[in-house]
């Protein structure tokens, strides 16, 4: 069983509608006790970080997401799923995040002006692969996914890094620290290539 996790943040539906089209069990779960009877778990986010962080913390379920790392036990964030396991955003201010990833979540805003491109960052862009992953097995060396935001991890340990992207700077889209994934684009909006990451994390992860 996958669990998503219900904090009152995201498109869980779709989450969970990508992983049942192809024969995997996902359930929606705000009870600690049954997120944690489940096998593996996936952390969504859409909005502002600082809105995410405080909806996690008011379901009283940050401490079972940081246990949960801390076992080694697999989770994958998604979007601001992603940008909550590093330290701190400077989204509307600046917010503490799960601190479980060295870096920060910044604006886009110079870069991607001074590049001609507009914000946020809404539609497909290409995903360069830096190294071999369970994630991505059976796809290419770059793939495109589906991307919605404003705000990009800056990722201080260039070993965490899975996947770059470029929109007016070169960025982290995807990380891996064991058995701990993250993903800036949203797999469940991104045809086959994200299906086939999250069938991965399902069956590999």
């Amino acid at each position: 069983m996958i669990g998503i996790i219900d904090y009152g943040i995201g498109n869980l539906r779709s989450v969970q509608k990508a992983f049942e089209i192809q024969g995997v069990e996902a359930g929606l779960f705000r009870d600690r006790t049954a997120l944690e009877q489940c096998e593996k778990l996936i952390l969504p986010g859409v909005g502002a970080f600082g809105d995410c962080m405080a909806a996690l913390q008011k379901a009283d379920l940050e401490p079972l997401v940081r246990d949960w790392i801390r076992k080694e036990r697999p989770l994958l964030g998604i979007c601001v799923g992603m940008q909550m396991l590093l330290e701190c955003s400077y989204e509307f201010g600046e917010h503490a995040g799960l601190g479980i990833i060295t870096g920060s979540v910044r604006p886009f805003r110079d870069q991607a002006t001074t590049a001609g491109l507009k914000i946020p960052q809404m539609g497909w862009n290409k995903v360069t692969f830096v190294r071999p992953s369970i994630l991505t097995e059976g796809l290419g060396a770059s793939e495109y996914f589906y991307f919605v935001h404003s705000y990009y991890c800056d990722v201080s340990d260039p070993a965490m890094v899975l996947g770059e992207c470029d929109f007016g700077i070169r960025y982290c889209a995807a990380l891996e620290r064991g058995r701990l994934y993250g993903t800036q684009f949203h797999p469940e909006k991104s045809a086959d290539a994200g299906l086939k990451v999250l069938k991965n994390f399902a069956e590999k992860g």
